[in-house]
């Protein structure tokens, strides 16, 4: 009989703390379902007491989804894990996830406290988080860089003060593979009572060894892997859900099973993609758009000859479809219906009539339209609260001539334009609108991607842009790069705390 791995997904909690990724609460809720549908086993709601919005975010994603356990993040401390305990009330199977650092690293330089002292620590709010749940998850932070004598000591404690599952984070992604996996298997073969809770791995990608990582803990006894989407999360990000469910499929001699839909990685991978702004590089593992891709004579050959010469994984398995439905200007309600439920979203009837407004002027513009084109337009509404807005832009460019552009918004139902000349297009858009925004704002990073390639695809752009002491993220996205630019810029400020 296979053994079963469980799939922790913190795409909304650790994947969630990139800087520029937040999401709102029926994003959240959007990304839940997807995951319930997807198969995972625990989704990682939210940290509840950092926050007002993470806290209901937790409370509603457990009402909207039926089978996966729900989860929440606290500190070793009784007024996060009571914040918790609340936060969870809905959830039909739920989970507190609580801990303290370990390695003497955080001992002495975080805490400023001893060994002795962060064990007693660990037990009382693994015994806390007790009183309100069955399941208690506990996380040894930088469990990676921990002494594996103290580390056993500390997992033996908690799991006889009743913890069910026992998270071994790579906090820093500083583990060797050989050195993950042997910390796992020392635990496995010293921990008095081991065989009552699962051991978890929690694998950061600092180091580009995060999935080898967790795969080492797999094959030394971890049976619970906690990922995201895409790989995102903090600095270089996570393990990837969708490299550990693959290569689970791919080496069945392993004989290790989860309950992942595969055929819902990809849809699920734009989807996240999209409604975080987040791009995949294009060679990213199994979700790129290079993943499938063959520009080599030698590998094309092979694949047109029989497709196992270079290709180990079905693109089917992880729903790409070739045969899928091409969009046009001539594509119906219907059609685009289809393929955003597809994509995992579910609209109404009044929200399906204005996207599909906005899918016919873009199809005008563009022959053909594609996923992440669906998914922007899906997403297009998040701009409708937005107190400034802009009403219209117009550049004058060319080769031997200053670039001059002009723009109105509108701020608060109040129109305002001005003009400016810059060196370039996108350099006169942003100083014209910089002259009716009269803060002193400094452009920090500036980002354009194409989503396919061709000359009448929709660009995306991705903005820092610094004021009062803050980095403030924004995204655009529009054929007109230029009108793209602005965008990104006026998101930004939308965002400042004036």
């Amino acid at each position: 009989m296979s053994d079963r791995l469980y799939i922790f997904d913190t795409t909304l909690r650790d994947g969630e703390q990139v800087p520029g990724c937040q999401l709102n609460t029926v994003e959240k809720i959007q990304v839940a379902r997807q995951l319930e549908a997807l198969g995972v086993d625990v989704i990682e709601a939210g940290f509840p007491v950092s926050s007002p919005g993470d806290f209901n975010s937790v409370i509603e994603i457990s009402k909207a989804v039926t089978w996966p356990t729900i989860c929440a993040l606290t500190r070793a401390v009784e007024k996060d894990i009571e914040v918790a305990a609340e936060a969870l009330r809905y959830a039909k199977r739920k989970r507190i996830h609580t801990g303290i650092g370990t390695s003497d690293s955080h001992i002495r330089y975080k805490f400023n406290s001893t060994r002795e002292e962060i064990l007693e620590r660990a037990i009382a709010c693994v015994k806390y988080a007790k009183r309100f749940v069955e399941d208690v998850e506990f996380y040894a932070e930088d469990a990676g860089r921990t002494d594996n004598e103290y580390l056993a000591r500390v997992v033996e404690a908690v799991i006889k003060a009743g913890a069910t599952v026992v998270n071994i984070p790579d906090t820093t992604g500083y583990c060797l593979p050989s050195e993950y996996g042997d910390k796992i298997r020392y635990l496995m073969e010293n921990v008095d009572g081991i065989e009552n809770a699962i051991i978890s791995t929690h694998c950061h990608n600092d180091l580009g060894m995060a999935t080898a990582n967790t795969m080492a803990g797999v094959m030394n006894g971890a049976r619970q892997v906690e990922v995201t989407i895409n790989g995102i999360g903090e600095r270089a990000g996570n393990t990837s859900l969708e490299e550990i469910a693959m290569i689970l499929k791919s080496h069945k001699e392993l004989d290790i099973e989860t309950n992942i839909n595969t055929k819902k990685i990809y849809p699920t991978s734009r989807m996240i993609s999209s409604l975080m702004n987040m791009p995949v590089q294009p060679n990213k593992a199994i979700v790129g758009r290079n993943a499938f891709a063959h520009s080599s004579g030698i590998h094309q050959d092979g694949v047109l000859k029989n497709v196992q010469t270079y290709e180990i994984i079905d693109p089917r398995d992880v729903g790409i479809d070739d045969n899928s439905i091409v969009l046009t200007a001539r594509s119906g309600r219907a059609a685009l219906k289809s393929r955003l439920n597809a994509l995992g979203i579910e609209l109404t009837q009044e929200k399906l009539d204005k996207i599909y407004q906005e899918f016919l002027k873009l199809a005008d513009k563009k022959k053909d339209i594609n996923d992440d084109d669906i998914l922007l337009l899906a997403g297009a509404d998040r701009t409708h609260n937005h107190r400034i807005k802009l009403e219209y832009l117009q550049v004058t460019s060319g080769v031997g001539v200053r670039s001059v552009a002009s723009l109105g918004l509108n701020i608060a139902g109040e129109s305002f334009e001005d003009s400016a000349s810059g060196n370039g297009p996108v350099d006169a858009a942003i100083k014209a609108l910089k002259k009716i925004i009269n803060r002193k704002m400094v452009l920090k990073e500036f980002t354009i991607q194409a989503i396919n390639k061709g000359s009448d695809d929709v660009g995306k752009v991705h903005m820092q842009v610094e004021y009062d002491g803050h980095v403030y993220y924004g995204f655009g996205a529009n054929t007109d790069i230029v009108a793209a630019s602005v965008e990104a810029y006026i998101d930004c400020i939308n965002k400042f705390k004036i």
